[in-house]
């Protein structure tokens, strides 16, 4: 905008002296000679000659130069259309510009140009969410039902309040607060734990009173409780095929292990969640393996079966003294 606006001082022939070409060269040499020269001479360039007032130079003589061309292309009617001849922009130009944001040079003027566009991006969102929420509640009976009955729910809620805070403030005024137990005494502290806030011990009392207990308690809780119920599931199932165990047997025994194995799967799951929740490093749990669950279940079974036989060999003996 700045260079569009600003009126040159030199006459034609220094113009296309700047531009090394003599008059009457065609367009396409003028372009031509000004891409080079804008290579050479731009400050972005990585060329040793690169000059940003000399760039202006060779910038302001390019349009002056196309000024004199379309002049003399609208007094001669033999020759083409005046739009051949007018000032098109090259691929830098777009990059000089930036809609005349920003100031500096022109790597600072194109972060300040994102940034821009960005800024201007976020507003358009912004006012089309908040036309099409002007559209939707203007068009929608619903959303103002819904709207009213909210009020009055609020309105409600205030009133009741206000009613509540006129008793207690008049039951004071009569004095019926004056003769309550613990009237003028601190309240009690827990004194297992002084370097604790006492508010802190008195919210967590009245927590504990009501029956609250942490997500990571909870968690940890049903953790257990469900590994242990798989655990006496898995046994229960060794026990039903006996031993030893068919062919077919075999083949449930793998469907059950597949089965159990998902279930740990899910379990951990489960003991990532506990991890992310319980305040206590110490406290966090371990995966639990399948492999190494079903290997303790076979070790239980083998127990127990090992049990049974000793007793029914104990009841044997008993017999035969009998």
């Amino acid at each position: 905008r700045m260079l569009s606006g600003y009126k040159s001082q030199n006459d034609v022939k220094d113009s296309y002296k700047i531009l090394e070409l003599e008059e009457g060269c065609s367009l396409d040499d003028v372009r031509n000679s000004y891409r080079n020269l804008a290579k050479k001479y731009h400050p972005d360039s990585s060329s040793g000659m690169a000059d940003s007032k000399a760039f202006i130079r060779v910038e302001e003589a390019y349009r002056v130069v196309l000024s004199d061309m379309a002049a003399k292309q609208k007094s001669d009617p033999g020759e083409e259309e005046e739009d051949q001849f007018k000032s098109k922009s090259l691929q830098h130009r777009h990059y000089l510009s930036f809609e005349g944001v920003g100031i500096g040079t022109p790597s600072q003027r194109e972060k300040q140009y994102m940034q821009f566009r960005v800024d201007r991006a976020t507003e358009q969102v912004l006012e089309y969410r908040q036309q099409r929420l002007e559209s939707l509640c203007a068009g929608s009976d619903l959303s103002r039902a819904k709207d009213v009955r909210q009020s009055k729910k609020v309105k409600i809620t205030q009133a009741v309040e206000r009613l509540v805070e006129d008793l207690i403030q008049e039951s004071m005024a009569k004095g019926d607060f004056d003769n309550l137990s613990g009237k003028g005494k601190p309240l009690q502290k827990f004194s297992d734990s002084p370097h604790i806030d006492p508010m802190t011990h008195n919210l967590n009392r009245i927590l504990i009173d009501n029956g609250y207990q942490p997500e990571w308690i909870l968690l940890q809780k049903e953790i257990r409780e469900t590994i242990e119920r798989l655990r006496k599931s898995i046994v229960a199932s060794r026990r039903k095929l006996g031993e030893p165990m068919t062919l077919s047997e075999q083949k449930q025994w793998g469907r059950i292990c597949e089965q159990f194995a998902e279930d740990i799967r899910k379990l951990n799951k489960r003991v990532d969640n506990f991890n992310l929740v319980v305040p206590i490093l110490s406290r966090q749990m371990v995966h639990f393996s399948p492999d190494k669950e079903i290997l303790r279940a076979r070790k239980t079974y083998e127990a127990v079966v090992e049990q049974v036989s000793d007793s029914d060999m104990k009841e044997n003996k008993r017999e035969e003294g009998k």
